[in-house]
Order: structure tokens, then C-alpha cells, then sequence
């Protein structure tokens, strides 16, 4: 759906060519949820405003549903623009209008649609959203959430096949950006949008991503399926994201592991692997002890993951190794 072929782009800042993204190649299929991961000042909002030419590249072929955008003119940009909703990270909601006036307001921009049709889709989509009871209220009498499920609703309105989330939910507290990010997942599911999503929240892109990129200083870093760059980061900055999202230090674990007799494993499980009693049976039939120093079990997107850290002492060691690596599970040996 999206395919990015040698794209960079460079502000020119005092009459100098300061590069937010250099030379990046990367494909997003269609319907499937893509996101993006960076720090504040990556190129993340440059990547995805280049999409939809609200930034236009400054060399590379950018090709959306087949097409070479940059060298649409001004017309086929406004029919390019109406395939494309764009969610914003403050709802950029107008405060004049009513909520229904809000998720008119793109159909009635594009002059293609009767006043039955707009009254009709507006509808529609209110109730997708779970804001039918809202339709006269103003921005100003809705809770955040409310007003970004305004801006999804909005987004949605020309019946788009991409839908470009920027920062969606960092702006909200963590319950009402997990039922946004729930509702972005079911969109996806029913409607078969493409999403790109950017984010530095690295929980978000684990709940509804297919595929993330990692960008750092304006460069792909890491790119893949989210279980492996969530499970199994190379780069340092994938490995930040993913510790911060634990709320661990990777320095402060080892430092916390130094004074831990034995070997120190940490155990990767992934689908059903990770509610098998493999720990206690690799204990009983290898005759070594274990004790836990650090783990999590949760889901990526439906399908849940575990990892843990443990040290193990005595028994046969090298045996435990082999039945836990014949037990697909993923074992890095830290110490």
C-alpha cells in the first residue's frame, strides 16, 4: 500500500540543508497496522507527513496504493488526500462546531457528497465510536478520549484506506489509551485499514502493531515483526524503548545480577510455550535450582509472550540448556 524508495527529506534552516530523514526504503502492506518508534526529534512526524505530502520529500520515490505521489498535481493531491485520514495527537477539533460538525466537516470539504449522504455517514460513524449520545455537544464539553474518538470518527468520514495516527494516544492517561488503541485495533480488523502509526510509546506499538520501524536520528535502525523487536531488540535504541517499557534499566539489572551465584538465562516464551510448567520439570529432571530475578508475561497484539530472568545453580547445567532450547523457547545466556 505504501512503499518508500530512497526517501529523504532536509529542512533548509540559515540557508543550510539540515537532513530529519535520511535515505529510508521501507514497504507497508496492505492492511496490516505499521508503526513507527522514535524519540522527539527522530524524523517520526516527518516520515508520516510525507505520506499523505503534507511534507513533500526532498529526493526518492514515495508510492501510495501504486501511485508516485510527488508527482501528483493539485487536483489528484486533493483525490490522494480523501484516501488518507489523518488522526492527530492534540484532535486538532474545531471548537465552533458541534461534534457532528466535526466528522462532517471533511465530507463536506469535498464537495462529492449530499447533505443525506453527510447526515447519514456522520451518524454512522458516532455510533462506531460510542459518541451517538454526544452528536450536539462542543469539543469543549468532552473528555479527552472522547474527543480523540471525535477525531477517529472524523477520520474515517471519506471512507479512507489509510489511516495515519500521529501520537494518537500520548496525550491521554494510560485506561482511556488502551480502549483507543483497542478501537484503532478493531477498525483495522473490520474495515481493513491500513494504519501507520508513530509513537515513542513502545506498549502501544505491542498492542496493535503488525510491523514497527525503529528511527534514531533520522534513520531506520531496526525493522520487523513486533514479537521480534519486542522480544528480541539488537539495536541499543530498540533495547531502551523495549526496557522503558518495562520500567527496568538494562545497566541497573546487570549491576543489581553481579552478586547472583550461577548462570544467568533470560527465557523467551511465545504462544501456548508460555503456559507450560517447563521451569519445574527442566528443575526435577536436570537436578538444578533456579530462582527468578525478573519477568513479565503479557500479550502482544492476541498473542501472549513471556520472558524471564533467572540464575541457575547446581544440577546439570548444560542439560537444562538443551531442553529448554528443545522446548522452542528462546534462551540468551546473560552471564
Amino acid at each position: 500500500m505504501i512503499e518508500f524508495k530512497n526517501i529523504h527529506k532536509s529542512y533548509q534552516v540559515a540557508g543550510k540543508a539540515i537532513p530529519a530523514l535520511h535515505d529510508t526504503n521501507l514497504t507497508v502492506e496492505q492492511g496490516e497496522v505499521f508503526g513507527v518508534i522514535g524519540h522527539s526529534g527522530a524524523g517520526k512526524s516527518t516520515l508520516l507527513r510525507l505520506i499523505n505530502l503534507l511534507e513533500r520529500p526532498s529526493g526518492g520515490q514515495l508510492l501510495v496504493d501504486g501511485e508516485d505521489i510527488t508527482r501528483l498535481d493539485s487536483a489528484g493531491l486533493r483525490v490522494l488526500r480523501r484516501k488518507i485520514g489523518m488522526i492527530f495527537q492534540h484532535f486538532n477539533l474545531l471548537s465552533s462546531k458541534t461534534v457532528a460538525d466535526n466528522v462532517a466537516l471533511p465530507m463536506k470539504l469535498a464537495g462529492i457528497y449530499s447533505k443525506a449522504e453527510i447526515k447519514a455517514r456522520v451518524a454512522e460513524l458516532l455510533e462506531r465510536v460510542g459518541l451517538s449520545d454526544q452528536a450536539r455537544k462542543y469539543p469543549a464539553q468532552l473528555s479527552g478520549g472522547q474527543k480523540q474518538r471525535v477525531g477517529i470518527a472524523r477520520a474515517l468520514a471519506c471512507r479512507p484506506k489509510i489511516l495515519l495516527c500521529d501520537e494518537a494516544t500520548s496525550a491521554l492517561d494510560p485506561q482511556t489509551t488502551q480502549s483507543v488503541l483497542q478501537l484503532l485495533g478493531d477498525i483495522n480488523q473490520e474495515l481493513g485499514l491500513t494504519i501507520v502509526m508513530i509513537t515513542h510509546e513502545m506498549d502501544a506499538i505491542r498492542r496493535v502493531c503488525d510491523r514497527v520501524a525503529v528511527l534514531d536520528s533520522g534513520r531506520i535502525v531496526e525493522m520487523g515483526p513486533v514479537a521480534e523487536v519486542f522480544l528480541h531488540p539488537q539495536h541499543p535504541t530498540s533495547r531502551r524503548f523495549v526496557f522503558e517499557s518495562e520500567n527496568q534499566d538494562e545497566q541497573e539489572l546487570h549491576e543489581d545480577f553481579r552478586h547472583v551465584p550461577g548462570h544467568i538465562l533470560r527465557l523467551t516464551f511465545h504462544g501456548e510455550a508460555t503456559y507450560t510448567p517447563l521451569l519445574g520439570t527442566v528443575a526435577r529432571e536436570t537436578g538444578v535450582d533456579y530462582s527468578i530475578l525478573a519477568g513479565r508475561i503479557d500479550r502482544i497484539k492476541d498473542v501472549p509472550y513471556g520472558q524471564l530472568t533467572i540464575a541457575l545453580i547446581g544440577g546439570n547445567y548444560e542439560e537444562a540448556l538443551k531442553r529448554f532450547n528443545a522446548a522452542d523457547v528462546h534462551v540468551e545466556v546473560v552471564r
